[in-house]
């Protein structure tokens, strides 16, 4: 991962650890999940939008075609 060992992600979560302190981590990591959660909602909601959007488009232009024939 970002090509880091095992040595420099336990140094990286203990300056954190000492940063922001025992209590706070939990609270962090609940932030961090549920932000993580809404982005995958809205993003799966745009992608569900767009796929219906283009579904439509066909059955506008075939509806129209009909009307004048």
């Amino acid at each position: 991962m970002f090509g880091l060992g095992g040595q420099e992600l336990v140094l990286i979560l203990l300056i954190i650890l000492l940063l922001f302190g025992a209590k706070k981590l939990p609270e962090l990591a609940r932030g961090l999940g549920k932000g993580m959660k809404e982005f995958k909602k809205a993003q799966s909601e745009i992608e569900e939008e767009f796929s219906n959007a283009a579904d439509e488009k066909p059955k506008k232009e075939k509806s129209s075609s009909s009307n004048q024939a």
